[in-house]
């Protein structure tokens, strides 16, 4: 057992922070204040490799390993979640799908182009009245001679009115549908630009402000059978192991915000004076900074066995569920807390503490709320569940295979 990081990790997770502080950290406050997503952010990630981090060479990615993924999310979190959004739904639900379920023309067509930058991704499961009720979900694929036509809207859809490429999900048998039997729906990749298809904006959130979240809404949009992912039936699948990739970056995202918001806390702590000291020499304090210090370094550990799992191969959906679980959570806590140090300063956008708490909220929320969470991790304690194997898993990191050239 080891827990160092190998030197290929250390140096990913040295590059992205650097970009992160120097590209991102410099505008992410008024880009928040504003509700901005800058758009220039996506091709500086791509020169850098981000947006292929862990995607084979051969495919247009940086040949690097699951765990280097986990690193790059903690890294962009611990300056803006909005960052590490991009890398949830353009890498995990979207890139990482077509790596596992894809032909290979279909990798060819649409993962080397989202792998290099050239596209931008997302993944559309979501809708207004189906969120962790997936097979509640209202879109509907009917097959017309070589084409399906879809029809449906997605709603909360990060990168909804910047992405190029669409994972949707949609019933493709209503019998089925009606059952509320998984095995009717599908899933397809759709192109932005697609007669039917229109995408928009949603203002006014919470958190995450300098970061993309819209609707997509589909009528009648002619899709070519041959953008079916997987085959016939397995929509629910795809979507399920999408959300393990999905998952992970989030947990691994969370813990990075888990870290900024201990070193905002203890530099503050350290600065500020009460009664005389220091706030830092105050026990309460210490109580919250340590539980920040807990929170941190379980949190990685849960993330990084998790990456371990994704690297061996192995299913791994019990393991990343409850590191994002417990990330996500300890991150609200840790911002909550961090603001409580900060006082009348952590209720302002003066300090960051701020922007942290309003952005961990979400993250406790999509991509399986901590309420699913905990009912998946009970089930598998009590053997309602198990890791059953599906027609494919994401493939195991070869370092050799990974880093060779087309």
């Amino acid at each position: 057992m080891d827990f160092a990081l190998s030197e290929e990790h250390l140096m990913v997770q040295k590059m992205v922070r650097e970009f992160a502080e120097r590209e991102i950290a410099p505008t992410v406050k008024e880009n928040d204040r504003k509700h901005t997503f800058d758009r220039s952010i996506l091709p500086k990630m791509a020169a850098q490799g981000i947006l292929g981090i862990c995607i084979p060479v051969r495919y247009g990615g940086a040949g690097m390993d699951y765990i280097s993924l986990g690193l790059t999310c903690e890294e962009l979190e611990r300056v803006d979640t909005s960052a590490r959004v991009i890398m949830s739904v353009h890498v995990g639900l979207n890139s990482l799908g077509l790596l596992q379920w894809g032909t290979e023309e279909q990798k060819q067509k649409y993962l080397v182009p989202q792998a290099m930058g050239q596209k931008i991704a997302t993944y559309g499961l979501t809708e207004p009245a189906a969120g962790s009720d997936v097979l509640g979900i209202q879109s509907t694929a009917r097959r017309e001679g070589d084409h399906w036509i879809l029809n449906g809207e997605k709603m909360w859809i990060s990168l909804a009115d910047v992405a190029d490429h669409f994972l949707i999900f949609a019933w493709t048998d209503m019998e089925k549908k009606r059952a509320r039997d998984h095995t009717g729906m599908s899933a397809f990749i759709v192109e932005r630009g697609w007669p039917g298809l229109e995408t928009g904006t949603i203002h006014g959130k919470l958190g995450v402000r300098a970061g993309n979240t819209g609707f997509i809404s589909m009528t009648d949009v002619p899709v070519p059978a041959e953008n079916m992912l997987g085959l016939e039936g397995e929509g629910f699948r795809i979507a399920m192991s999408c959300l393990d990739n999905g998952r992970y970056t989030v947990a691994a995202g969370a813990t990075g915000l888990i870290r900024a918001c201990l070193e905002a806390s203890v530099k503050y702590a350290n600065e500020r004076q009460t009664f005389g000291v220091p706030i830092g020499q105050h026990q309460l304090v210490q109580q919250m900074i340590a539980n920040m210090v807990l929170k941190y370094e379980a949190a990685r550990l849960l993330y990084l066995r998790a990456g371990w799992l994704k690297n061996q191969g192995i299913r791994n959906t019990r393991e990343t569920g409850l590191a994002k679980w417990f990330a996500t959570q300890s991150s609200f806590e840790s911002a909550d807390d961090a603001v409580e140090i900060h006082g009348a300063y952590g209720y302002s956008d003066e300090y960051d503490v701020e922007r942290y708490l309003r952005n961990s909220k979400g993250a406790v929320i999509y991509e399986g709320s901590k309420e699913i969470q905990q009912l998946m991790q009970a089930q598998y304690a009590l053997g309602y569940r198990s890791d059953k194997p599906l027609r494919c898993e994401l493939p195991a990191y070869d370092p050799e295979e990974w880093q060779r050239e087309a």
